[in-house]
């Protein structure tokens, strides 16, 4: 993977950590679990994660 992506990947990471514990202390238990679940789909590696990795790849097919 390109460093450009993990990069990416490292402050993303950081960022929903940080989300996800203010849900964690901020909703009840099973109000978080769902929470979690679509936050984690739509941000992680079967979301936004998998969009950028294939935006990257397709930017650098086209630099070369």
């Amino acid at each position: 993977m390109p460093a450009l992506y993990q990069m990416i990947l490292e402050l993303l990471n950081a960022r929903k950590n940080r989300v996800l514990l203010v849900a964690q202390s901020s909703l009840p238990e099973s109000q978080f679990k769902a929470f979690r679940q679509i936050f984690l789909d739509e941000f992680g590696k079967s979301g936004l994660e998998k969009d950028l990795e294939r935006i990257i790849a397709e930017k650098q097919r086209k630099d070369r």
